[in-house]
């Protein structure tokens, strides 16, 4: 179990460092395995993003309110905050970014993987969006194919398989079920609502009068699963 510090990103002291990224050792272990198993299967993995701090993730979220980062619609057009009421601010910036405190990747249990190789030596650059990985000429397509009949053979699965009204999909992320599952249990709403008034967050009055149903739809709302039935693969 973990402290509300760590459990909402404030705090580091439950990770470990591997490959560079901050991971929950019990993940940590688990990808180190999987990692040597793509190896042996003549694949290549890496993390491209492993914790995430509240901080971090305060400051993303602040930017984009301010329209400092881009602001996107479900579909991926760029959005004018301007033209946007406070509370279509707050759902898009949801459907793209985890509210502070509530990201799986404060927990250390999950982490965005791809394949280095297509980008070593090349001008492509990693963006992490969903083509990259389902359609066949992505240049992750192959590890994707390979994570999703062997990632929860080491014990992950992929809470973002399909879009189901709240997040965006993301074939990339992982997560580390046994660590994230009680992760997930343990974040409640008071926590949660303690945090968002702790911070210096844009759109707190709306976050805070919304909360709950936040919480039902972006952070509670996952594809439990292991399989990918009826997603496209290209």
């Amino acid at each position: 179990m973990l402290s509300n510090t760590e459990l909402t990103g404030a705090s580091e002291t439950h990770l470990v460092t591997v490959d560079g990224h901050k991971l929950h050792p019990a993940a940590a272990d688990a990808y180190l395995t999987m990692q040597k198993e793509a190896v042996a299967s003549g694949l290549e993995l890496a993390i491209a993003s492993g914790f995430r701090s509240l901080d971090r993730q305060l400051s993303i979220w602040n930017r984009k309110w301010r329209g400092k980062l881009p602001l996107l619609s479900e579909q991926g057009e760029l959005l004018d905050p301007s033209r946007l009421t406070d509370t279509e601010k707050m759902h898009a910036i949801l459907h793209w970014s985890a509210l502070p405190g509530s990201s799986r990747h404060h927990w250390g249990s999950d982490f965005d993987l791809y394949d280095p190789r297509p980008f070593q030596n090349s001008e492509l650059k990693l963006r992490l969006v969903p083509a990259e990985y389902i359609d066949s000429s992505g240049p992750c397509h192959k590890l994707w194919q390979w994570l999703t009949q062997h990632a929860h053979e080491s014990g992950f699965f992929f809470p973002y398989a399909r879009y189901q009204g709240g997040v965006a999909q993301e074939p990339w992320h992982l997560s580390y079920r046994s660590v994230s599952k009680e992760c997930q249990r343990q974040l409640s709403l008071e926590t949660l609502k303690d945090t968002i008034n702790s911070l210096a967050i844009e759109g707190k009055r709306t976050i805070l009068e919304n909360l709950a149903p936040i919480k039902r739809q972006y952070i509670d709302t996952i594809t439990e699963d292991d399989g990918w039935t009826n997603i496209w693969c290209g």
